[in-house]
């Protein structure tokens, strides 16, 4: 699990928000079997979270109008750099969004799931 790490990235539908950036968090719980690890204590046998951050890192690096869009190829890439994820939930927020509101902030919640997760 991720909880809430905070990024700087250039997102949003308005030209300004995708030129002068803002503060967004993101919070990433992953499914996976744990079996192994629980009982190896060795790091080879889990979910490293520190690569789990340079994926979602990487993607929170390209610009998107959308956070849905951000979110998805958050959930894409996590899928495809660790196979054995069975589930996603993943939570983007964007802090003080452009609208005119006093909020902690706006985002979107996925669940997703792994259809391809080997059995």
């Amino acid at each position: 699990m991720l909880k809430e790490v905070r990024f700087y990235a250039f997102h949003g539908v308005m030209p300004q928000e995708r030129k002068v950036g803002g503060d967004f968090t993101v919070s990433l719980r992953v499914g996976v079997d744990l079996t192994r690890p629980v009982a190896s204590d060795d790091v080879a046998d889990t979910l490293n979270y520190a690569t789990l951050y340079d994926v979602v890192k990487r993607e929170m690096a390209i610009p998107s109008q959308l956070l849905e869009h951000v979110a998805g190829r958050i959930g894409q890439a996590v899928f495809d750099a660790f196979p054995q994820v069975t589930t996603i939930d993943l939570t983007l927020v964007k802090l003080n969004p452009p609208m005119g509101a006093d909020s902690e902030g706006a985002g979107v919640e996925l669940h997703l799931t792994n259809e391809k997760t080997p059995s």
